[in-house]
């Protein structure tokens, strides 16, 4: 089963806009998340997605693959699909465009679960880091059962924790915004309309579990910071700058 990247990119962001191709590093953003990927074993190409030609001409100096997309899709899940029409690889993984840090090792972990079981997709989850606030609503928690697969995605803090007097705190896990599918069932996924929980915590996979389908939520060992403000970006660029001094 082979497997393909694509990465939904738009220029479009309240708290940063144009971030997509911030170029402090010499290299655009997204660029950064297509050389990360570009280090998977288990991945065979990674595509940038846009609606963008500015996207597209930022990353074509770099040998990226980048196609043009529809300007109306509503999500990210929307765009992938389209182009996933045109591929034949039985896996599709959707790699957010802000994530710069991103572990080759999830994606190939994600991947690698696609290739050896029967599900039809998975995503990840990391503990909550202690200087993360479970409390805030942009940080999505997941509640996994005992065999690995998602009960549900919250933006309030899940599960409540009823009595602290008596009981130890449950463990937080923190939604790791990566998607591994088959192909046809990413298609299926796209067609299908919002549900009303999806609608309630703008959180697409709670349209998956809705239809009563599954979602493998692969552990990860700690989480990668995608870039929302001007701030996080100058944080990345001293870390990449830091490395590259190395």
């Amino acid at each position: 089963m082979t497997a393909t990247v694509i990465i939904p990119a738009r220029l479009g962001s309240t708290r940063f806009p144009a971030k997509i191709v911030a170029s402090s590093t010499g290299r655009p953003l997204v660029q950064h998340v297509v050389d990360q990927v570009r280090q998977c074993q288990r991945v065979r190409q990674v595509i940038v997605a846009s609606d963008d030609q500015q996207i597209i001409d930022a990353v074509q100096p770099f040998g990226t693959l980048a196609v043009m997309t529809h300007a109306s899709h509503q999500s990210g899940t929307d765009r992938i699909a389209e182009v996933a029409t045109g591929l034949e690889d039985e896996i599709i993984v959707n790699v957010q465009g802000d994530e710069p840090e991103i572990e080759p090792e999830i994606i190939d972990r994600l991947i690698e679960r696609l290739q050896t079981s029967d599900d039809q997709m998975a995503t990840a989850a990391t503990a909550f880091p202690p200087a993360a606030r479970v409390e805030d609503p942009n940080l999505v928690k997941v509640v996994i059962n005992q065999k690995g697969y998602a009960l549900y995605f919250s933006r309030c803090p899940i599960p409540y924790w009823r009595d602290p007097d008596t009981m130890a705190a449950p463990t937080y896990f923190l939604h790791l915004g990566i998607y591994a599918y088959r192909r046809q069932f990413l298609l299926d996924f796209s067609s299908w309309q919002p549900s009303r929980l999806e609608m309630a915590e703008k959180l697409e996979q709670l349209r998956v579990l809705d239809r009563g389908q599954r979602i493998f939520v692969l552990k990860a060992d700690r989480a990668t910071h995608g870039i929302d403000t001007p701030a996080q970006y100058e944080e990345f660029v001293e870390r990449f700058n830091t490395r590259r001094q190395r």
